[in-house]
């Protein structure tokens, strides 16, 4: 915007000067206007002045603004516990508590109070911009804007419209959230917009996963940071939200879709009614040092203890010949440890060792590894085109293709030419490990380790036990993990394990926000980078999957629990079948040029 364009809305009334309000306040007066801060009562309008005043102090200090410009700012600022204040801007903010009758009110007093074109926003999270637009007598004036904390911070807006918010109102709306710097995206009236439409189906599949003791909250946590590269796990996500405020979106969320998936998990019911609401109460899912506190505090760990001591491992043998394959022989070959890598041919396991001296090669480029450390790695690796010789490894892992008949027949295959006492693992990321254990006829020493690409670098890995897994297998592959500087995760063997079987949903659920035209495809990326901190869109993570390997893999979650809101979406189906596969088609949900 030039310095001779108009701002929209010159001036601006904030009511409700909370931690959000009270942002917004800061972030409308240091783009030039003037805001009226609207309170309950003057000792309410006095502590939010103390709030921003402070705020701002701090923000001096850290050279992100002048002591002019803090004055500035200040000086554009008005505080007030009278509602009628409002009527003086051309656009009015309210965040007041997430309570419909009390938003509705206010919406009633603002229509009567301010001249007809004054904009109403509202800041609601997951109540329903229309309910509150029709407590007025100008819903085509009211719209949501959405800013996420901390709203100085925070760059994406979701501007809301419903069916009756005129074309020109929103559009205003968006130039204002971009005239404070913002990234505006155009969301339409359902419980949770988009972020939280998205986010909160997610977080509750992962309290449901945590109230079932299918894993730990550390595992779940965990696996969701390395293997998705999230700011932070879904459970410590919860506890920073507050768990009373996740069920309260979960809970509009269900009210309109009545999916299941969308039921807030028991869980955080139980919390809530132990007034357990996560940082802000100092207990939610995990213990912190104080109210308010972000420090964990430890608690007494109860899994692994008794287990017994692992099996000594000497030598490995991979399966396979492809990326997965070589990532992983890399893997323990830097680690000190010799590999066979086995092929279905000579041919192709001395390919297979090539592609894995050419990644040692670039790290040594790149600086990551010296010269000596390449050339010992590699000395370590043998190549063999016939699994003969896997007879004498004590760890066997196969990385072959994700297909149950050819991965069965290989452990069939494994099982006559192992050593007794081998560990053999499935590096499946969505096939049942105990189909491959009952390939065998030693089903005990079976587990699956589930490696995320690229190897290498990837430092989570899924460690499967099933039910006839042997405790000492589990506790070899965990001390294998540490030794090989990976993270390892513990979860049954059911679809999806951790990882997936929360990812895909998501994934899945972004695709129906498009089918349904909730939202473009480049608005939902843009809101789950800039609302939630995803280093990837969900689409833009599509495209790099492959919409093939989703499809298979959200398949299989639905065929394993049953869930409605599991099928894959039909879209997705669509564009399998039009062989538009994302990237490594050239198209996908987006357009990729082929290089």
């Amino acid at each position: 915007m030039t310095e001779h364009t108009p701002l929209p809305f010159p001036v601006v009334a904030v009511v409700g000067l909370g931690t959000m309000g009270a942002g917004i306040a800061e972030i409308t007066a240091r783009s030039g206007r003037r805001v009226i801060g609207v309170e309950l009562d003057r000792a309410a309008a006095e502590a939010a002045r103390s709030r921003i005043e402070e705020s701002t102090a701090h923000s001096v200090e850290r050279g992100r603004i002048t002591p002019d410009e803090r004055a500035d700012l200040l000086g554009r600022l008005t505080f007030t516990h009278e509602l009628a204040a409002a009527a003086e801007a051309q656009l009015v903010i309210e965040e007041v508590p997430e309570v419909l009758e009390l938003k509705r009110e206010l919406f009633a007093e603002l229509d009567r109070l301010c001249p007809a074109e004054t904009v109403l926003a509202t800041g609601t999270t997951a109540l329903s911009v229309t309910r509150i637009a029709a407590a007025t007598q100008r819903p085509e004036r009211v719209i949501g804007l959405h800013f996420f904390n901390p709203a100085p911070v925070m760059q994406l807006v979701e501007v809301v419209r419903t069916v009756l918010t005129s074309a020109g109102a929103a559009e205003e709306a968006a130039e204002f959230a971009r005239s404070l710097g913002k990234s505006p995206v155009a969301a339409g009236d359902r419980p949770g917009f988009i972020v939280n439409g998205l986010l909160f189906a997610y977080l509750n599949q992962a309290a449901a996963m945590f109230e079932s003791r299918y894993a730990t909250r550390e595992d779940i946590d965990a696996a969701m940071r390395l293997g998705c590269g999230l700011p932070m796990g879904p459970l410590a996500l919860l506890d920073l939200i507050g768990i009373d405020t996740a069920r309260t979106v979960l809970e509009a969320m269900y009210a309109q879709s009545h999916d299941r998936l969308h039921a807030p998990a028991p869980i955080l019911g139980q919390l809530a009614a132990a007034g357990l609401l996560g940082r802000k109460t100092g207990r939610g899912f995990y213990s912190y040092a104080a109210p308010g506190s972000a420090q964990v505090v430890a608690e007494p760990e109860h899994a692994g203890a008794g287990r017994p001591a692992g099996r000594e491992v000497r030598s490995v043998g991979v399966c396979g010949s492809g990326t997965m394959a070589t990532g992983i022989a890399e893997v323990f070959a830097k680690a000190g440890y010799p590999v066979l890598l086995v092929a279905r041919s000579q041919e192709k396991a001395d390919r297979a060792r090539a592609a894995l001296a050419a990644s040692l090669d670039r790290m040594v480029a790149k600086g990551r590894l010296d010269a000596a450390d390449r050339d010992a790695a590699l000395a370590r690796v043998t190549a063999s085109g016939s699994l003969e010789d896997l007879a004498p490894a004590d760890l066997v892992l196969e990385a072959v293709a994700e297909d149950l008949a050819v991965k069965r027949e290989l452990f069939a295959a494994l099982d006559k030419i192992c050593r007794p006492g081998a560990v053999l693992a499935t590096t499946t990321s969505s096939l049942p490990v105990v189909q491959c254990a009952m390939a065998t006829s030693r089903p005990q020493d079976v587990v699956g380790m589930h490696f995320f690409n690229p190897a290498p670098a990837m430092r989570l890995v899924e460690v499967v036990s099933t039910v006839l897994t042997a405790e000492d297998v589990t506790a070899t592959v965990l001390e294998l993990c540490a030794r090989v500087r990976k993270h390892p995760v513990e979860c049954g063997d059911r679809a999806g394990f951790i990882v997936n079987a929360l990812l895909f949903p998501y994934l899945n659920d972004a695709v129906r926000m498009i089918e349904e035209h909730y939202a473009s495809v480049d608005d939902v990326d843009t809101a789950m980078r800039l609302g939630c901190g995803y280093p990837m869109g969900p689409f833009a993570l599509l495209d790099v999957v492959g919409l093939d390997v989703s499809l298979t893999i959200e398949k299989v979650l639905h065929a394993e629990f049953r869930e409605p809101g599991l099928a894959p979406a039909p879209l997705l189906e669509h564009l399998v079948a039009a062989g538009c596969l994302g990237r490594k088609s050239g198209r996908g949900f987006r357009d990729h040029a082929r290089k």
